[in-house]
């Protein structure tokens, strides 16, 4: 393998934020109307759970507490609404969703003193806004009047009709005059730099930890917002010299290739883009024109923002693009050593790491793909028009990874979660049997030993579970609508209900599954099965079990004999 130059701070910002996925899907590319938004939060240190927010009033001149949501750090204060609205999740009482990856970009562009961190811009959007255009505003006004504190930020946002790709960097700190170091001035305004481009109609997009976002319509008020310096800041900064309507905003705020076209970040091709580009390739034919981007870092051969699918998407397509490890493609994971004799796709970090080859260190890598290890949760955002927000706005919700969870349809009108789900039942470092992320995590976890063989037994009670919903979807929604044109409370109570149960009922079954893997595979062997009991052919009693011991691969024994020669070779 050659050698690859990788930039060190995509790999200190990918080390200690999240590194996350997002497709987007817009009205006219899904097979029932809805718009569509996924994303996983991924972090090694991510404890997953479901945060719901009532809607709530408050008083004239009250304020707001603002957090980091990485690290919990205080902030500073914002003033409240006189009202705000409920949230499930990403997704709040008006079907409008949110996700976001983080790209980092220039770190230069860090502003220390600002207030609003990418996590806090979610949240309290969510509780302002009742459509993905207002969205927009209240972000774009939030950081105007108290700072961006993140670093480059890619959000996703929809509501019921619309999709848009929101891209945000901040614009660096204060500097001190020496004159007076005790006040700091600034030779900008205060704020961020960002533009958002409307997703037009049938087509899907993604983003993947890396900036997306390359020419600004300029003159299209409908379907592009920006700040009004997005240009002229990169200008003043040297980052562009062209014609304003000529300008790349990934090009200025998070380059991949230098003013001369040389590649300075084929990290973020490799590890970010591909994803996004993989998605793709799941849906539409005509992908691999654009290998030579992912593979080489290609400028000329970059895929586009949005692409339209081969065919219209269901919500399971959706769940599907987002179980990802780029199985069939010249980057699958499951084809090659590292995956061992079970073809496990995933990889244990670093991610990274060097060889000492002659008088060189060579550097090599393990792919990122979009189903990983350390998903905290993820999620699949329905909205439909055609029925009330409060049953049209579904947030498919999942625990850990996006291979082996299940998404469970959380209704965005219900008023509570459920326990197994909710914000502060356990955590990171103690496990809980009452904790579907602990559930879940014991399933993927044991999978992960003998992993060709019991993904296939995960991935039945997955869709049987996941079918189940959809199944049941008309005759739910049906007797929602009906109670909801009596008494609209009578609705969400059912509907609160619902999303409950199937919470219980997801974590139960994800318990016994754990339970039939650990019976069926233990200490290496496989038992036999006759009417859903494990129990051999001369005998009803389990405890008579005689086990399978099926031999690893030949591919894999081709493995160990070029590895140890005739170290094993039984003498004749």
């Amino acid at each position: 393998m050659k050698k690859i130059a990788l930039i060190f701070v995509f790999f200190a910002l990918f080390s200690t934020t999240w590194a996350c996925t997002n497709f987007i899907v817009t009205k006219g590319a899904s097979t029932d109307g809805s718009t569509m938004i996924t994303y996983s939060a991924d972090s090694h240190q991510l404890f997953g759970e479901l945060v719901y927010l009532p809607a709530r009033d408050y008083p004239e001149g009250a304020l707001r507490e603002i957090y980091e949501w990485d690290t919990g750090k205080f902030l500073g204060f914002i003033k409240q609404p006189r009202h705000t609205y409920s949230v499930v999740g990403n997704m709040n009482e008006h079907q409008v969703a949110i996700g976001e990856t983080t790209f980092g970009g220039r770190e230069e562009l860090f502003d220390s003193t600002a207030i609003m961190d990418y996590g806090s811009l979610i949240y309290v959007t969510l509780q302002r806004s009742k459509t993905a255009r207002e969205a927009i505003r209240v972000i774009g006004s939030l950081v105007a009047e108290y700072g961006y504190y993140s670093s480059g930020e890619s959000f996703s946002i929809s509501d019921a009709n619309e999709c848009w790709i929101f891209e945000i960097v901040s614009k660096g700190n204060p500097y001190v005059d020496k004159t007076n170091p005790k006040k700091p001035v600034r030779k900008h305004d205060k704020g961020a730099v960002w533009v958002a481009l409307r997703i037009p109609d049938g087509m899907i997009s993604g983003h993947a930890n890396h900036s997306r976002i390359d020419k600004i319509f300029l003159n299209d008020t409908m379907n592009c917002y920006y700040a009004k310096d997005v240009v002229s800041f990169a200008k003043s900064k040297g980052w562009y010299e062209g014609k304003d309507e000529d300008f790349s905003f990934c090009d200025a705020y998070a380059p991949t290739h230098d003013k001369s076209g040389k590649l300075i970040d084929y990290g973020a091709i490799r590890f970010c883009d591909a994803r996004t580009w993989m998605g793709f390739r799941r849906v539409n034919s005509q992908m691999d024109q654009y290998l030579p981007y992912i593979l080489e870092g290609n400028k000329a051969k970059r895929f586009p923002l949005w692409i339209k699918p081969d065919r219209k998407l269901s919500v399971q397509d959706v769940m599907q693009l987002m179980r990802d490890h780029y199985e069939n493609s010249p980057l699958d994971m499951t084809q090659d050593v590292g995956g061992g004799p079970y073809n496990c796709p995933y990889r244990w970090r670093p991610m990274t790491w060097n060889m000492v080859e002659g008088k060189d260190t060579v550097e090599y890598f393990h792919e990122r793909a979009t189903s990983t290890q350390q998903t905290g949760w993820s999620f699949v955002s329905q909205s439909r028009s055609n029925l009330p927000n409060m049953i049209g706005g579904i947030f498919w919700f999942g625990m850990d990874d996006t291979y082996s969870t299940v998404y469970t349809p959380m209704y965005c009108g219900i008023t509570n979660v459920p326990k197994s789900f909710a914000h502060g039942n356990g955590s990171m470092t103690e496990f809980s049997w009452n904790s579907a992320f602990w559930v879940f995590n014991m399933v993927a976890n044991w999978a992960y030993s003998r992993y060709s063989e019991m993904i296939v037994d995960i991935q039945k009670v997955q869709k049987e579970l996941e079918d189940g919903f959809v199944k049941e979807m008309p005759s739910i929604e049906k007797k929602a609508l009906e109670l909801y044109q009596k008494n609209p409370k009578e609705a969400s109570e059912f509907l609160t209900e619902y999303s409950v149960q199937q919470g219980c009922k997801v974590t139960k079954r994800w318990k016994e599954l754990f339970e039939y893997l650990m019976v069926k595979y233990m200490d290496g062997n496989v038992k036999p099965e006759k009417k859903g009991k494990f129990t051999d052919n001369a005998s009803e009693k389990p405890q008579a079990v005689s086990p399978a011991h099926p031999r690893y691969p030949d591919s894999w024994y081709k493995v160990i004999i070029k590895e140890t020669g005739n170290r094993y070779k039984m003498k004749k």
